[in-house]
Parts: C-alpha cells; structure tokens; sequence
C-alpha cells in the first residue's frame, strides 16, 4: 500500500458538507519522491491512496484507474485504487 499526495497539500484540510479529509504529514509526508519512483511505487502497489491534481493525472495516465473513479472534495481530486492479481 502506498500513500501520496502532492507536496504542497500535506498540512493541509479539505471538506465538503459532512465529508472531511485531513492530509497530514504522518499519512502522506513521511518521504519526498520523484516522478520515477512514483511511477515505480504505482506500479508496484496493490492498494494506492492518492490525493491531489499531478499524483491523480499521473495514475489515470499510466491506465491504472479511470477519471470516473475520481472524487473531487473541495476541489480536491482524491483516487483509490485496489488491484487484483489472480
């Protein structure tokens, strides 16, 4: 399982309604990456927790999810993605 989100986001809060997210820097801050290692990381991962506009662009990009499986929250795009290997 991998948690990413893009840099500037971490710290911060988003909300809609009811419905809260707090990005917070134990989740997702835990370690800056590189476009290479996110793709790595992407490809390698079972389960991936992706919050914000690049990190988002870049999963639906490499096909691993679509842009309807995507959640906007105050403007926010937040995407899970489960694979399953048989």
């Amino acid at each position: 399982m991998v948690n990413i989100c893009d840099e500037e986001l971490v710290g911060s809060k988003v909300s809609e309604g009811k419905l809260e997210a707090n990005i917070t820097k134990d989740y997702f801050g835990q370690q800056i990456v590189d476009e290479s290692e996110v793709v790595e990381l992407l490809r390698l991962c079972s389960i991936a927790n992706l919050v914000g506009e690049r990190i988002v662009s870049k999963a639906v990009g490499m096909k691993l999810a679509s842009k309807l499986g995507v959640r906007l929250i105050d403007g926010v795009p937040f995407l899970m993605i489960f694979k399953f290997h048989h």
